[in-house]
């Protein structure tokens, strides 16, 4: 299918609500690979639920862990997921097979993990009140610097193309870094007002173009060009190209994304489950989308190709996208729709692959129009929607989809591809050999890091999950009886 077409002449937002996805247990974060074919969800119960987006099945269960899973990341070639539990622990999984491949245990709990985007084999972790660590896997970690006004409510990610890391702080201050020797090229500080500095969120890149956004706690999302920050340099005072919010309800916003084009920002409310969404050249809201009243929102993710945009709220993975009316006599005016079946009478030769009535006097050696021409249904070309301006053959080797097979635990006599007595007794060995053991767990030190802190997602629990308090009152009744 010819992606380019996808994107059509109007409106390329989601608009209505288009069902929910089922994940057996409550789910609390998600994130798409970089096609979007495959959609990774980290539960409360340590599983992540791997999803085949296009038919809307689960591909894949891995148990990755025992307490609830808070960040989740593909990396770029979409064979290896990195996810982060509420218990200190990084992870680094196989997707096809599922091993673990690489554990790390911090001494604080971990907001956010993120693969480098072109796969470098480096991630970067977020720990709670610490400066942001980058693990490069089999060889190490290293701290990133921080600023000199010493706060350590850091928050960090990648660029699109990975070759800068982007962190902020709670005062404000924004520092760009290079990916290689954490040398800060680019500094520069958001102000709310005159000259207060506002605490920053989240920090969001755009799948394509140069924007990232930055989400404050003055509830103004600003949108920067990237180019124009480094080149302003150190202690620079770059203008956001937009600034983004409720005008009428002054809304805190839990998590903000961009498009999959970049054209459109998406900001999730913290107060209930409703999504706001700009266009972000001209900053005009232009759509809000409700979900049930009284939920939370947890996180919000965009397709990266699709008008399709995902949330989560009370454990429930919920899909928004466009409403898409069939009009088949658009492409064929001589289309009809039929309400019932219609007896329909064949005429001469309308359905025959060749008239045979027809006869072509031909040259010898000339070629027949009527010929099957070849095509190579085999061949796998890159799509260009999908590749990136600045690399070749991107996109070759990437693992888009999950192949499904069914699981057989003791198979028929005669099965297909059933082999001889050997390679039976060495199945039957291989299904009663212990499971394979799990990467080795190694430790982080991370000097100051504390380690008595609760982790976010455990410590915001709703209110009727916490034992009620016992008041005067309640106190005076439980005498009386």
């Amino acid at each position: 299918m010819n992606l380019e077409l996808l994107e059509s002449f109007g409106q390329n937002y989601p608009e209505e609500f288009d069902g929910t996805l089922d994940c057996i247990s409550r789910a609390v974060t998600c994130t798409f690979n970089r096609k979007g074919t495959l959609l990774a969800v980290g539960c409360n119960d340590g599983r992540v639920v791997i999803w085949d987006f296009l038919t809307r099945g689960i591909a894949k269960i891995i148990s990755a862990h025992v307490h609830p899973v808070c960040s989740v990341s593909w990396s770029r070639d979409g064979r290896r997921l990195v996810s982060a539990c509420t218990d200190n622990t990084v992870t680094v999984w196989h997707v096809l097979s599922g091993e673990c491949q690489h554990r790390y245990r911090f001494p604080s709990p971990i907001l956010k993990v993120q693969f480098c985007p072109r796969g470098r084999g480096s991630i970067l972790v977020c720990p709670l009140k610490h400066a942001p660590v980058v693990v490069t896997l089999d060889e190490g970690h290293r701290v990133l610097p921080v600023d000199d006004d010493g706060d350590l409510n850091i928050i960090a990610t990648f660029d699109r193309r990975g070759r800068y890391i982007y962190t902020g702080n709670a005062r404000g201050r924004v520092l760009v870094l290079q990916a290689s020797d954490f040398k800060v090229v680019a500094s520069f500080r958001v102000t709310s007002g005159a000259s207060n500095s506002t605490a920053l969120k989240t920090i969001e890149f755009a799948r394509r173009g140069e924007c990232f956004l930055v989400n404050s706690v003055d509830r103004v999302i600003r949108v920067y060009d990237a180019q124009k920050v480094l080149a302003a340099g150190l202690d620079g005072e770059p203008e956001p190209v937009q600034k983004l919010q409720d005008q009428v309800n002054k809304t805190m916003w839990k998590k903000c994304c961009f498009s999959g084009d970049g054209e459109y920002v998406c900001a999730g409310s913290a107060r209930q489950h409703d999504l706001y969404i700009w266009e972000r050249s001209v900053g005009t809201l232009v759509k809000i989308l409700q979900g049930t009243k009284g939920e939370l929102l947890l996180d919000v993710v965009w397709h990266p190709v699709r008008p399709i945009v995902t949330s989560i709220s009370a454990g429930v993975v919920s899909v928004w996208a466009q409403n898409q009316v069939e009009n088949w006599s658009a492409f064929a005016p001589d289309f009809k729709e039929l309400d019932e079946n219609v007896e329909y009478e064949e005429r001469e030769s309308e359905f025959d692959l060749s008239d045979e009535d027809r006869t072509v006097a031909q040259a010898p050696g000339a070629a027949r129009h009527d010929e099957a021409l070849e095509v190579d249904v085999t061949g796998v070309e890159p799509i260009p929607a999908l590749r990136s301006s600045d690399e070749e053959g991107d996109g070759v080797g990437d693992l888009d989809y999950l192949p499904i097979a069914p699981e057989v635990e003791e198979p028929e006599e005669g099965w297909p591809h059933d082999g001889g007595p050997e390679q039976q007794q060495s199945r039957r060995d291989s299904r009663d050999s212990p499971k394979k053991k799990r990467a080795k767990m190694v430790d982080i030190a991370l000097a100051g890091a504390p380690s008595d802190e609760p982790h976010p997602l455990l410590s915001s629990r709703p209110a009727k999950d916490k034992p009620a308090k016992k008041t005067a009152r309640h106190k005076a009744d439980a005498k009386r009886k």
